[in-house]
């Protein structure tokens, strides 16, 4: 008896922290792995961040994704790290290098001129929805879906993005994209986690 009590007193600490690790990962944050160049200068190809799940997703929040069914092109369990730019009802179109949301134009000072204006294009929703076929032949949308997201990478001329495939539905996000403290520059931490508005 008194060995079963000994065993239980250590197995009994290791599966509550087992619990509060698997809810902590399943509810508040995750750890997530950038993959990719589309995310530059702000976030590195392997740079490890955070995904926290109950933030609210706003206009510049940088998220994690589920892409698979949102690309065609993605594969189960792939996930994307892109820029919120424009959220339901939002209008959005790209112009000589700038962007505008809701006819504003948009702070871009997050990415160099030439990360902002090669391969970006002059477009509205409704262009790209011509050009790509990103709707499936349904009715031209002008504006963000309701429950759907669209998103950019930083670095324009290498990202695949909504400009290709279209919106992001909001059940596919997995959490708005922190940075730690302890890791990259202060400049590209505060362009990732401090400009959403």
């Amino acid at each position: 008896m008194k060995a079963l009590k000994e065993v239980m007193s250590w197995i009994i600490p290791v599966i509550i922290g087992l619990a509060i690790a698997f809810a902590i990962k399943s509810f508040v944050f995750t750890r997530v792995r950038v993959d990719g160049p589309s995310m530059e200068p702000n976030l590195q190809n392997n740079e490890k961040v955070f995904a926290w799940k109950q933030a609210k997703v706003k206009h510049l929040s940088v998220i994690v994704f589920d892409a698979h069914g949102e690309d065609p092109s993605a594969k189960v369990n792939t996930n994307y790290v892109k820029r919120v730019i424009g959220l339901p009802g939002d209008t959005v179109t790209s112009k000589n290098g700038y962007i505008y949301v809701n006819h504003k134009k948009i702070n871009q000072s997050f990415i160099s001129k030439s990360e902002r204006t090669s391969g970006t294009g002059n477009w509205t929703l409704a262009s790209l929805q011509k050009t790509q076929k990103w709707n499936d032949g349904k009715a031209i949308t002008k504006v963000v879906p309701k429950g759907k997201y669209f998103v950019l990478g930083d670095h324009r001329s290498v990202s695949n993005d909504s400009r290709y495939w279209g919106f992001v539905d909001k059940d596919k996000v997995l959490g708005v994209v922190k940075v730690p403290f302890w890791a990259s520059n202060k400049t590209r931490r505060a362009n990732v986690n401090s400009l959403a508005y």
